[in-house]
């Protein structure tokens, strides 16, 4: 089911998860992603002592919501298909944890106060993996676990191969694939994502800026220039890297498995199919 629940109210999110997780596991308990819900809030809403609030529109906590709850269907459609992806209780934990990590790398330290965050588009999956390296251990995550979680927040790097990536098993692979499915997917099926396009140009620029990219160099020259790309990042990159790079795990998504609607996908197109007919009403005579 497309929005289950409230994803501005990460409150919500992890009742959510913990339902859940106590529907797949009965009688176990988690013992990470409770305390990684209260953490990550907290840190996003400035109240860590090392780093200030996360000031981006895009790729805010909410974002880091929707992948959440897109990740949670997701591992609960695997588990139910019961054809070799379902996750032990703790690898579960770890997996939600590793979702709510993968975009702390857009926050910035206290005394970084030129700009936002969106300074650090190019480098926030390296940036990720570092916080999550140092915070990780403060809530028990073991060091072997500590090396998949990197792995699968290295899977949300559009340009990373998922083939050259290192995991310890094939269920990491499919965690790391699964992480980055939710990401594209838990923010291309929102609602509003056609009208936040203009808020994601802003967070390109200011990146591009930031690094003293070349305008010749830039993938996007304007905020009608990534509008006018979009339909193609979903049909020509999104889908195929899906598909061949992370094992068309979206399958899981699908309600009934395995033949059911994907509303999620269902969602994204008629976002995408938004996007055209806004670009044809631009380009029409009359305007």
């Amino acid at each position: 089911m497309l929005n289950p629940v409230d994803t501005k109210n990460p409150t919500a999110v992890a009742g959510f998860v913990r339902r859940i997780f106590d529907e797949l596991f009965p009688g176990a308990t988690p013992t990470l992603f409770p305390r990684a819900f209260t953490d990550i809030e907290a840190l996003f809403r400035g109240q860590h002592p090392g780093y200030l609030p996360l000031d981006l529109h895009y790729h805010d906590l909410q974002h880091t919501m929707q992948a959440t709850v897109c990740l949670t269907q997701l591992l609960q459609g695997a588990h139910l298909a019961r054809d070799g992806h379902e996750l032990t209780p703790r690898q579960y934990d770890v997996a939600i944890v590793t979702v709510l990590l993968h975009d702390t790398g857009y926050l910035k330290i206290r005394s970084d106060i030129i700009g936002t965050g969106a300074k650090y588009t190019l480098t926030h999956v390296l940036r990720s993996c570092a916080f999550a390296a140092s915070y990780l251990p403060t809530i028990g995550v073991l060091d072997t676990e500590i090396t998949s979680v990197l792995s699968a927040i290295n899977c949300t790097g559009p340009t990373n191969e998922i083939g050259r990536l290192v995991f310890n098993s094939p269920i990491d692979r499919f965690v790391g694939c699964a992480v980055a499915t939710a990401d594209y997917l838990g923010q291309m099926s929102a609602s509003d994502y056609p009208d936040k396009l203009k808020v994601l140009y802003g967070e390109f620029l200011e990146s591009d800026t930031f690094i003293s990219l070349p305008t010749s160099r830039r993938m996007f020259k304007s905020v009608e220039d990534l509008t006018r790309k979009t339909p193609d990042f979903w049909t020509k990159f999104v889908l195929p890297r899906l598909d061949n790079q992370l094992d068309k795990v979206y399958r899981y998504l699908a309600h009934p498995y395995p033949g059911g609607r994907n509303e999620y996908f269902e969602a994204v197109e008629k976002n995408i199919d938004l996007v055209r007919q806004r670009l044809a009403d631009r380009s029409s005579p009359a305007n």
